[in-house]
């Protein structure tokens, strides 16, 4: 992402694009099959975001198309379970571990757009993100939008 992302934080919407059913395929494979990810990160753009959200078949956040999501509501860290189609990532469990260490409660939980929509906080991580602050989720500011 460019740099002023990092300060100015990102715009998310909601793919139309669902995550593959846990059914057909485990998300905790890293597989080279970004099919899906590549549909949700073009609604991404036909939008004007720079990320999209991607839910799975009963409409719970899975994961974003190339980012694990996170929100902080009520001084709780919250992100979608494995279970529901997020990918155990290494920054992921990074960022779980040191909430962990600095008291700060954690949850693996199912988590719907409710969740981000009155988040005081969102943000995204991943390899190549690494931490990446989210501003407006499905044109909503999230918290005071910084």
């Amino acid at each position: 992402y460019p740099k002023e992302m990092y300060a100015g934080g990102m715009k998310v919407v909601t793919s139309a694009t669902r995550q593959v059913s846990h059914e057909s395929f485990d998300s905790r494979i890293k597989s080279l099959n970004y099919l899906k990810n590549v549909l949700g990160k073009i609604d991404a753009v036909r939008a004007g975001a720079d990320e999209a959200i991607m839910l799975n078949g009963a409409g719970y956040i899975a994961e974003c198309t190339a980012d694990n999501l996170f929100a902080v509501r009520g001084g709780r860290l919250l992100t979608p379970s494995p279970q529901d189609g997020a990918l155990e990532g290494i920054t992921r469990g990074a960022i779980l571990e040191l909430a962990g260490e600095a008291g700060i409660a954690v949850a693996e939980t199912r988590m719907t757009r409710f969740d981000v929509y009155t988040a005081d906080e969102c943000f995204v991580t991943g390899t190549g993100a690494e931490l990446m602050p989210v501003i407006e989720v499905d044109g909503r500011r999230v918290g005071d939008g910084r």
